[in-house]
């Protein structure tokens, strides 16, 4: 019998190692800007509104909207062969942000543009992943 193979993980790193971090007790982190107050997604070390260093990290709501989404019928990874067909999203966040995930718990072939969603956190290889689900 051939052993399954598993999912790939994030590598957390200096940027994100608190978003991670965060995920793993159920939150999702980004990060605000101290000077210009504008949120920010993806982590990174300067604020790409005004270029200040003064970033702070807060807990998002974890609401949203979808932005954009594709439905895949092939798998990007074999590991992912087997959660055929699913849908890979931009979540526009309350906070203005748009982060990558997969929308879970529907009907593929439901999802539509501006429907409502919010994050729930999914078990994979040890990590907690963020995911979104229709509210």
């Amino acid at each position: 019998m051939s052993e399954a193979i598993k999912k790939p993980i994030p590598t957390p790193d200096g940027d994100s190692k608190q978003f991670w971090d965060g995920c793993q007790e159920g939150k999702l982190m980004i990060q605000k800007c101290q000077d210009c107050r504008n949120h920010i997604f993806y982590p990174r070390e300067v604020c790409p509104h005004c270029m200040s260093e003064h970033l702070d990290w807060v807990e998002a709501t974890g609401k949203g909207k979808v932005y954009s989404y594709t439905i895949a019928r092939r798998a990007g990874h074999p590991s992912y062969k087997g959660d055929l067909p699913y849908i890979v999203a931009l979540i526009e966040l309350e906070e203005g942000v748009r982060l990558m995930s997969n929308i879970i718990h529907c009907d593929v072939e439901e999802i539509r543009c501006d429907m409502d969603v919010e994050v729930i956190f999914q078990e994979q290889e040890g990590m907690m992943i963020p995911r979104f689900q229709l509210v």
